[in-house]
């Protein structure tokens, strides 16, 4: 049991849309949603050290958050609801740096993403809540907190905001400032 099926995303190099193997019958379902073993036959041989979970209503954007130092792998999931997750390369002397991929992550399709250390990381509510937990590789540091504005027009990304709506986005969201030469991790 708890076979995994690994995809590079998005042509960065780190990046990994993961689908665990899922064991349905009339009772229900049963999954792995991480196993060591499978995960370093892979290559992804890191370790967690801390599991967070949120709940956000439709049309809320968190993000882009990265830490400054202690920075933080993340394997992310919905466990009910929608969400169009984001991770935008930050390493230095990176061939991808500044590049960013998006996928959508659903309860329904039970698919995982995984963001390694490096990346500022975010998402976007689609349904009308969605329950997102995230594993992590260092434990949270609010002193190393940073992030980049979700809608800087260099990086371009491209959320599914319908036309003529905003996101709601946290104060200290907004106050996010763009993408610059200077916010790069040392990786």
């Amino acid at each position: 049991m708890g076979k995994f099926i690994f995809e590079k995303c998005g042509g960065i190099e780190g990046l990994y849309i993961i689908q665990p193997g899922v064991f349905g019958d009339s009772r229900g379902y049963f999954m792995e949603t991480y196993n060591y073993n499978d995960f370093k036959a892979a290559g992804l041989d890191m370790v967690f050290v801390q599991d967070n979970q949120s709940l956000s209503s439709k049309g809320v954007l968190r993000g882009l958050h990265y830490q400054k130092e202690h920075t933080q792998g993340k394997l992310v999931r919905v466990t009910s609801g929608e969400v169009f997750d984001v991770a935008v390369d930050i390493r230095k002397g990176s061939k991808t740096y500044g590049k960013w991929a998006g996928v959508v992550l659903s309860a329904e399709k039970k698919n995982m993403f995984y963001v390694p250390e490096g990346f500022a990381h975010g998402f976007y509510v689609l349904s009308d809540t969605a329950e997102f937990n995230y594993k992590c590789t260092d434990f949270y540091d609010p002193s190393s907190e940073a992030g980049i504005m979700w809608n800087d027009p260099v990086l371009n990304v491209k959320w599914p905001v319908p036309d003529g709506e905003k996101p709601v986005i946290s104060e200290k969201d907004e106050k996010n400032p763009g993408f610059s030469e200077d916010i790069f991790l040392n990786y």
